[in-house]
């Protein structure tokens, strides 16, 4: 069963999406923060898509996106009462897979997330040879965003994982401090 995140502070749209997707057979989890958002995603790598609000407290909704980007793939759908095309452009532009608009029709997103998730499917069987990347006895999990040296996993911070990625994917290039900053900080 895929499981789903849903991610939104007024308790009773989070109560109407999850107990809609429970009944359409989905595994279902929530936060109602943008905070808990991320630390759920970054712990749990069984979860198959994320239902994102952007209004959120402590974190914004664009703040948790442009987090998860920098250690997961994982699908997101934002879904907003933001309606201005910019807002949606700009979404999308940070990471975002689809958008709605509140108010919305809860068919339409469950049609939404089966596409999503169909698309994200397909790319991964697509993409199975380079979902892992390894080097003696390192091992580099890219759909969990984990890494491993002898089965034991280690714990990094996500500009970590994005220079041991960057290394395995370049194994004979040579990088300088500034290649690293350009490359994993975009400075």
């Amino acid at each position: 069963m895929k499981k789903i995140l849903v991610v939104e502070d007024d308790k009773e749209i989070n109560r109407l999406i999850r107990d809609y997707l429970s009944e359409n057979q989905y595994d279902t989890i929530s936060a109602e923060n943008g905070l808990d958002a991320v630390r759920i995603i970054r712990e749990d790598n069984g979860i198959s898509l994320v239902i994102l609000d952007l209004m959120l407290p402590f974190q914004s909704g664009d703040t948790v996106l442009q987090k998860v980007r920098e250690f997961s793939d994982v699908p997101i759908i934002i879904v907003s009462a933001k309606s201005m095309v910019q807002s949606k452009i700009d979404a999308i532009r940070m990471g975002a897979d689809d958008y709605i608009t509140k108010p919305f029709d809860l068919d339409e997103l469950l049609v939404r997330i089966e596409a999503v998730l169909r698309r994200s499917e397909n790319k991964n069987n697509n993409s199975d040879s380079q979902s892992t990347l390894t080097y003696k006895k390192l091992i580099l999990d890219r759909n969990s965003a984990s890494a491993s040296i002898n089965g034991n996993t280690l714990i990094l911070t996500s500009k970590e994982y994005a220079i041991l990625e960057l290394m395995l994917q370049n194994p004979k290039k040579l990088f300088s401090k500034s290649n690293l900053f350009e490359s994993v900080w975009h400075e």
